[in-house]
């Protein structure tokens, strides 16, 4: 996987760069930016064009309002290629599926044996007003809307495990007028299940990561704040810490 992710992360660049020479941004741009995300993100967001724009997407999505989940693994095609054996020629098929646009994401397992040609498989349908991809009779069909279309919950992507979005909506401290000091906090914490799934918890101050800045004297005696912001944070493949603040 280690060897997978390094290759797969390498085309991207390879191939993003070399589709960005010519026309706007958004016409060279013909690989889903979820996948530049996740692979920027594995690798330490890189220096070069393609990190640099899935960054650029990866923080725009926490700049209030709405908070989005920064990586929506669901939008990537990860599992376009569906075969019983891992062969080499694998993981260029992805790729080129990356870079194509290609109306229906090959389904090659019945290719591969006969024998099963006429068993149910499993065909990928993207969800979220999107008409369903074409598919032969006898597929099984199965939306994928919410966590990657292949198994992640293995160590090698922890990486996307890793990410956590604290949405500060309100913090607030003051002396009130009996001289008491009043506080009123309202935390969310955004995290990312086995597959991939996004999902909203309470949280508080007290679970801000030490990197937060603007609240470091909250509880100390009772000095007079206001403050909201979105805080997140990862670390990437090889466990390095990362994490990006935007204050409103």
């Amino acid at each position: 996987m280690r060897n997978f992710l390094r290759y797969f992360f390498l085309a991207v660049v390879a191939g993003t760069a070399s589709l960005s020479g010519g026309g706007n941004s958004a016409s060279a741009q013909t690989y889903p930016i979820d996948c530049a995300i996740l692979l920027c993100l594995s690798g330490g967001w890189p220096a070069s064009e393609p990190c640099s724009r899935a960054r650029a997407e990866f923080i725009r999505r926490i700049t209030p309002w709405p908070v989005e989940p920064p990586l929506q693994i669901w939008r990537c095609p990860m599992g376009a290629s569906f075969e019983p054996v891992d062969d080499p020629g694998r993981t260029r098929r992805v790729i080129d599926i990356l870079f194509s646009n290609a109306s229906t994401l090959p389904q090659n397992l019945a290719e591969s044996d006969p024998e099963k040609a006429g068993a149910l498989l499993p065909a990928v349908v993207r969800s979220k007003g999107v008409e369903p991809l074409p598919h032969p009779d006898g597929f099984a069909l199965h939306l994928i809307q919410d966590r990657a279309d292949i198994d992640i919950s293995g160590p090698e992507f922890n990486f996307i495990r890793s990410i956590r979005v604290f949405d500060v909506r309100y913090a607030r401290q003051h002396e009130s007028r009996d001289s008491d000091c009043s506080r009123f906090e309202t935390v969310l914490l955004g995290s990312y299940g086995i597959q991939g799934d996004f999902y909203w918890s309470r949280s508080s101050v007290a679970a801000l990561p030490e990197a937060h800045v603007g609240l470091e004297r909250w509880g100390d005696h009772c000095p007079s704040i206001y403050h909201r912001s979105v805080f997140v944070d990862w670390r990437d493949y090889e466990g390095n810490y990362g994490f990006e603040q935007v204050n409103y």
